[in-house]
């Protein structure tokens, strides 16, 4: 399954686009729309045009997670709202979430639940991962 324009907005409203890398509140040094990985340095100025480049690479990257570790059947909606969770919170932390294990039990239901613990960094809760949060469960609920 890929993701639908519907699911690459939403990723792109919540990272936002920033075009000098700067360290975000968990401190992982990002650029563009939540770009991270070793050739990101302080100090590093990318174009509009390597922005969007990251993002199609990113977002290969994390729809194939998504797509690897979700046994059980999905909806586009529910693709998309888990590749941009998957994309923020990263492979690790989604691959050991209870919100998977609920998942590929088909307990969609509980499983999105779960988009509401996922609010924290450096255990504080952040207003802008409730805002997410809300807005991914709320997509993967929403019928095709």
């Amino acid at each position: 399954m890929n993701i639908s324009q519907n699911g690459i907005e939403l990723i792109k409203k919540f990272e936002g686009c920033r075009l000098e890398a700067y360290k975000c509140p968990a401190g992982i040094l990002t650029i563009g729309y939540g770009h991270t990985g070793s050739e990101v340095h302080l100090g590093q100025k990318i174009t509009q045009e390597q922005a969007e480049k990251y993002l199609k690479q990113d977002i290969t990257i994390h729809s194939n997670n998504v797509s690897r570790l979700v046994k059980a059947p999905l909806n586009q909606n529910q693709f998309d709202a888990l590749v941009s969770f998957e994309y923020n919170v990263g492979y690790g932390n989604f691959a050991s979430s209870t919100m998977l294990k609920l998942l590929n039990q088909k307990k969609y239901t509980e499983a999105a639940a779960q988009f509401g613990r996922w609010v924290y960094a450096n255990k504080k809760i952040l207003q802008g991962l409730v805002k997410r949060r809300a807005a991914e469960k709320e997509l993967f609920v929403k019928p095709c």
